[in-house]
């Protein structure tokens, strides 16, 4: 079977061999309910315990303030939404280069009497301060701001936004799904610094799909999407997925104890590859701001991100053009968009993110793949001038 190098680690992971492991069991013998009574119910309400255990000591809270979902698109719902059905509609501050799983409740809510204010960011991407201050000003009773954009990895000083919020009085929300297993994480000091809730990914950390959890302070009042039985503290109702969370416990063990060592090699990694691209004349998105060790965002000179994807795809390398929760709109990239970037540049953008088991050799590949995947493309388009 052909196998494309994988170089799409933001998009999701690989599962990690020893949740598989782990993962087993709940999907045969141990088969049972959590919510019933019985041993079989029992032994699943252990697991679903334990893994609440693990996701939260990976990122510092307490296992009291993890409440499990299907997914980051979920859980950003649930905080957005579940906050705003106990408040009164006022004013919603998002950045504006969120994931769309934010960006569209968002919107839901301004159609529903709140009003929204999207606020700007630098040609690096990072958050304009001033306009962080005019959001401010408004006193928004929810904000949300992401730690890490699955783009271009350019990370968001959370902790420093979060603080200057604090005379609002705003619930203080963060998609911290990128940044989760690339770099160090703590919920504890976070939330002091005026963070009342984290969403969390098990995919994106060699976890299965399907888990995810929102971390978040028990000060705050949510109303559940899922209305039923109460589970996950009457926040979330399902039967639990237990296989999928007993596997996302494990990735978060796991992912944390590599958090320590990994990112220092993988970002040696993309300074190889960066240096490369630079040579092959391509334009780094986010290049100048502090950004994940893994990621990186770039164009070549007229060339098209979707056709170069296609092309380094039938090469033997798995690239992404943008999100790829966002692949089936033909636009241009909003948050190159809200970089400044101009639409016919943003169109050629091609992001490639490592992961902890990429190799140099894997990299050099790469860029010798690239190389003379451009050279076709510029004489394909020299021809049909």
């Amino acid at each position: 079977m052909f196998a494309p190098v994988y170089l799409d680690h933001n998009a999701t992971t690989p599962l990690e061999p020893a949740v598989l492991e782990a993962m087993l069991p709940w999907l045969r013998e141990q088969f049972g309910n959590p919510s019933s009574r019985h041993e079989y119910g029992r032994s699943a309400r252990r697991a679903v315990d334990e893994a609440r255990q693990q996701v939260a000591a990976a990122v510092g809270a307490h296992a009291t303030e993890i409440v499990f979902t299907s997914g980051g698109s979920e859980t950003n719902n649930l905080f957005l939404k579940g906050a705003a059905a106990c408040l009164k509609p006022g004013a919603i501050g998002i950045s504006a280069i969120e994931h769309p799983c934010v960006v569209k409740p968002a919107q839901q809510l301004a159609r529903q009497g709140w009003s929204l204010v999207q606020v700007a960011v630098d040609g690096g991407g990072r958050i304009d301060a001033e306009a962080w201050r005019d959001c401010l000003a408004a006193k928004p009773k929810l904000l949300s701001v992401m730690r890490a954009n699955n783009e271009t990895g350019v990370l968001q000083d959370v902790a420093a936004l979060a603080t200057a919020a604090r005379g609002t009085g705003a619930w203080f929300h963060c998609d911290a799904v990128q940044a989760f297993g690339k770099m160090p994480l703590s919920f504890r000091e976070l939330n002091a610094a005026g963070v009342h809730a984290l969403t969390l990914s098990a995919h994106k950390i060699g976890g299965p799909k399907g888990a995810a959890a929102l971390v978040v302070d028990k000060r705050v009042e949510l109303a559940p999407l899922i209305a039923g039985g109460g589970h996950e503290r009457g926040l979330r109702s399902g039967t639990e997925n237990v296989p999928a969370i007993v596997g996302f416990g494990v990735a978060a063990t796991l992912a944390a104890a590599r958090v320590a060592e990994a990112p220092a090699r993988v970002a040696r990694l993309r300074e190889k590859l960066e240096a490369g691209l630079v040579a092959l004349g391509a334009q780094l998105f986010g290049a100048g701001a502090e950004r994940l060790p893994n990621t990186t965002y770039f164009a070549l000179p007229a060339i098209d991100g979707e056709t170069l994807v296609g092309k380094l795809d039938r090469a033997g390398f798995a690239v992404a053009s943008g999100a790829a929760c966002s692949s089936a709109n033909p636009e241009p990239s909003h948050v190159l968009s809200a970089m400044g970037v101009a639409p016919d540049i943003a169109r050629g953008a091609v992001r490639v993110s490592l992961g902890h088991a990429t190799t140099e050799e894997e990299i050099e590949d790469f860029l010798n793949t690239l190389r003379a995947t451009a050279v076709s493309l510029h004489e394909l388009t020299a021809m049909t001038a």
